[in-house]
């Protein structure tokens, strides 16, 4: 007997934009995705009954692929760097929930001690399916650069010490953010590829050619070491650069910095960059603009979540540091500066969109081209028969309706 259910309205992914579809999945796998005129179950017109847990009017429904967000430090009160395995599974449920149904756990700079504990708690949860692996942003940043990181616990790049970093994360470390003009930053890379972890370049004073060559440095040990995307697409895996323009010198016409070397990448097809599309982080126009120089295919929206991301404002901590929340803008208390975001993915999507994006290519930066970093194209990022049912459905407003999770209907999270 067949346990099939269905999904009917917009189906919208980074290939495919069907105005009226449907989106078939049984046991926690996609069965159909297409027009609803080809679905063979449809025997008239009219809508489908919706699947268990999902209300009816498919006529403003808008489907998507579950969000992947490749950068965020926590939910619901936890910080991914507390080094608490309940409060991060707690986090990466409710994340799940508003839809990033696969995400990267992101770690602030911590003493060695803390990371290596990080890692390893990481690992457990990556094991158990919960998230798609670890982040390790810093310690190996700028000083002048260092944003919301503890600067007393920022090291040089040190090959040992990242060494046992690898070892302890095994195969779930995704990603280390590294500032390219540090000594020692170019061989992090070449230990950083050699594993398959994505070098971003982030939290950086680098100048545009240091800046451009690790990069490119990054992008050719990528390839080199045959780390490729698993399923459709070009399947490369290129490097990242954390949130773009912040953390980072500001363009200048006469001293273009990280910033022109990033966009020039992007442009190129050789890195991909964040960015924060959350009203905060970045002017809408600027986002609308770096999606008209470079393109979807190029860009990753993440949320740089913290702690307070679903709760209200008050009083948290990011890693060492103590930050206030005021308004949903979250700072560090002892400098000002911003300290992560309290957007959820779909939140960004929301403002990407708002600020002039096209909704299929918002979509795109944050599923496919995401999904494509991890190497992780043939289990999430896209809607294909054969792929885990994740699934995020809108309504025309593109308010949240409905996450399904491997097919499961997550339990609907009140509004954030």
């Amino acid at each position: 007997m067949s346990t099939e259910s269905t999904l009917r309205g917009r189906v919208v992914t980074a290939t495919a934009d069907i105005t009226d579809g449907v989106v078939a999945y049984d046991g926690g796998v996609l069965t159909y995705v297409g027009p609803a005129s080809e679905f063979p179950g449809l025997l008239e017109p009219g809508l489908l009954e919706p699947s268990e847990g999902v209300t009816a009017g498919g006529a403003g429904r808008i489907i998507i692929p579950g969000l992947v967000d490749l950068h965020c430090h926590g939910a619901l009160g936890t910080d991914f760097s507390e080094g608490s395995p309940e409060g991060a599974r707690s986090a990466s449920r409710y994340l799940h929930s508003r839809g990033a149904t696969t995400l990267v756990a992101s770690l602030v700079t911590g003493t060695p001690e803390d990371l290596v504990r990080n890692v390893k708690n990481l690992r457990t949860l990556t094991d158990e399916g919960l998230i798609a692996g670890s982040h390790l942003e810093g310690p190996f940043l700028s000083e002048a650069q260092c944003g919301a990181h503890d600067p007393a616990l920022l090291l040089a790049p040190d090959a040992g010490l990242m060494a046992g970093l690898l070892d302890a994360a095994g195969p779930s470390l995704a990603s280390v953010t590294l500032a390219a003009e540090l000594p020692g930053a170019s061989a992090l890379v070449e230990l950083l590829t050699a594993h398959g972890v994505i070098p971003s370049l982030g939290h950086t004073a680098a100048d545009s050619p240091t800046a451009a060559d690790f990069l490119a440095k990054a992008a050719a040990g990528l390839a080199s070491a045959g780390h490729e995307s698993a399923g459709q697409g070009n399947g490369r895996r290129r490097p990242t650069v954390t949130h773009l323009f912040n953390a980072m010198p500001s363009l200048h016409h006469r001293a273009p910095g990280p910033v022109s070397a990033s966009l020039a990448a992007a442009r190129a097809g050789e890195a991909v960059v964040e960015l924060i599309a959350d009203g905060v982080h970045l002017a809408p126009q600027t986002v609308k603009l770096v999606f008209d120089l470079v393109g979807a295919g190029n860009i990753a929206l993440v949320t740089d979540s913290m702690a307070a991301t679903g709760l209200q404002d008050g009083h948290y901590r990011l890693g060492s540091l103590a930050v206030t929340v005021d308004r949903g803008v979250a700072r560090v208390d002892s400098s000002g500066s911003i300290a992560g975001g309290t957007a959820t993915l779909l939140d960004v999507v929301r403002c990407a969109v708002a600020a002039g994006v096209d909704l299929q290519d918002a979509v795109a930066s944050a599923t496919a081209v995401p999904a494509s970093v991890l190497g992780l194209s043939a289990l999430a990022g896209d809607l294909r028969a054969g792929m885990p049912a994740d699934v995020v459905v809108l309504n025309r407003e593109l308010d949240l309706e409905a996450v399904l999770r491997r097919g499961e209907i997550l339990p609907r999270p009140e509004a954030a």
